[in-house]
């Protein structure tokens, strides 16, 4: 690295001039890494409202499929998610039903604020949530046996709700999210409609893909900062986005130097961020010592990428790179809690996976779980499930017959063509393509941890 020259003690001014170069690019792809996850978040919020979504009266339901890109979603459950604006709306209850739901809250910034459903605190009894804006100071509150209360540091939230389609019922899944209500506090004895409106056969983008390597990530990230509160676990990091000209009350109007480095940052920042989604050095990501499957959560302990002393930013980066939201429910590694998520990027061999090559994945059977279990197939350079002419990405044993009669094992393909011996268990990928693709359980049950049950790596078979 190019030194700073000294005279008489002093800087230079043409090394100094480097020096601030060098120092404010560093610090544009630092905040870059860091506020990744307030950006994708924003995407998510643009997305559902471009999709038709109103901030509190309604959100789309859909089950995923190629043609909705959004990192990493599945297609095993449909979704419910939409913002909520406290600003408008002051406190909002969310109120759920009794059934199989899951999902959480989270604040603008991608931080964690409460589970809701099985993970949460009522389980499956349905129940009330009440959120409350920041600062908030008003009427004396319900008893906690009453209101799950929670107070969030921004104006703006998101809800995403699943329902699992128990038995491969997907209109009671539907309608069991159709059942959910939210609306102001204020209005909690007579409650405006809040609707919901199905959005699964048509497209929809809730991803940063648009913005993630150019200007356009610093301008929406600048109006995130810019109409929430500054948030003091934020406050070093809120502290290098003002010295790039990114702060609230403040115009964001870059000159011609600063959009140059701005620029430069977004491409290098997203692209160390998906070194450590595909190319992570950490060991604690392997799920099995024989096997090349990873974990796609490196922090079970929490959702928010806490580690004694300090904040795992590797597991952070790496986390926001190929997926969205977070709760400690969506990373827990235990028997009956929730789902186990697990990354296959690789084949047996070592080599990323090819979208035009043909693979056979080995899954030993039964699966340890109690609800149901899928593969899912993402691109790499979408995150999103692969979009080719067999238009679906999963394998679900919900809706497809993944256990043949007395079999110990079934065989699952992945390749351009379908081969002779798939009978139907076999999804498309696209020449040119790289993908990886999630092994999902949910319902894990003790043999997902023990070792002894464990899927094969995917073999090509040409």
């Amino acid at each position: 690295m190019e030194q700073v020259e000294f005279r008489d003690g002093y800087p230079v001014a043409e090394s100094a001039a480097a020096a601030f170069e060098r120092s404010d690019l560093r610090r544009a792809v630092e905040a870059y890494r860091f506020f990744y996850p307030v950006v994708s978040m924003e995407g998510i919020m643009r997305g559902t409202r471009a999709a038709g979504a109103v901030d509190n009266e309604s959100a789309p339901i859909l089950v995923a499929r190629p043609l909705h890109v959004g990192f990493t979603l599945n297609s095993d459950t449909p979704y419910l998610g939409g913002g909520l604006d406290l600003r408008k709306g002051g406190p909002l209850v969310i109120e759920l039903p009794a059934g199989p739901l899951v999902g959480l809250v989270d604040d603008h910034y991608h931080r964690w604020l409460v589970d809701l459903g099985l993970p949460g605190r009522n389980g499956p009894r349905g129940g009330r949530v009440l959120l409350l804006p920041p600062g908030y100071e008003g009427e004396l509150l319900p008893e906690s046996e009453e209101y799950e209360v929670v107070r969030s540091d921004t104006w703006q939230v998101l809800c995403a709700l699943r329902a699992l389609p128990l038995g491969g019922d997907v209109g009671a899944a539907n309608r069991l999210l159709a059942a959910v209500r939210i609306y102001p506090y204020a209005r909690r004895a007579d409650p405006p409609a809040f609707t919901v409106f199905d959005r699964t056969d048509r497209a929809m983008d809730t991803t940063p893909l648009a913005w993630e390597d150019n200007l356009e990530f610093w301008r929406v990230l600048h109006s995130v900062i810019d109409a929430e509160p500054p948030v003091e676990e934020l406050r070093a990091m809120l502290g290098v986005l003002a010295e790039l000209g990114i702060e609230a009350g403040r115009p964001f109007a870059p000159d011609a130097r600063m959009e140059r480095i701005l620029t430069e940052a977004a491409r290098t920042g997203r692209d160390e961020l998906l070194v450590s989604a595909f190319a992570s050095r950490r060991p604690d990501r392997m799920a099995w010592p024989d096997r090349a499957w990873e974990w796609v959560g490196l922090r079970p302990e929490n959702g928010t990428f806490e580690r004694a002393g300090s904040l795992d930013v590797e597991a952070r980066d790496r986390w926001f790179a190929q997926a969205i939201v977070t709760s400690p429910a969506m990373f827990r590694r235990e028997m009956g809690a929730g789902s186990l998520y697990w990354l296959g990027l690789r084949d047996a061999d070592g080599a990323y996976l090819d979208g035009g090559r043909t693979y056979r994945l080995r899954v030993p059977l039964p699966v340890p779980q109690t609800l149901f279990w899928s593969v899912t197939a993402y691109d790499a350079a979408t995150r999103s499930e692969v979009v080719a002419e067999q238009g679906q990405a999963a394998l679900r044993s919900l809706f497809d017959k993944l256990d043949p009669d007395g079999a110990d094992h079934v065989d699952l393909y992945f390749g351009p063509t379908e081969p002779a011996e798939a009978d139907g268990r076999w999804i498309q990928t696209v020449p040119g393509r790289g993908w990886f693709a999630y092994f999902r359980i949910y319902g894990p049950e003790q043999a997902a941890f023990d070792d002894s049950w464990r899927p094969d790596d995917f073999v090509a078979q040409d």
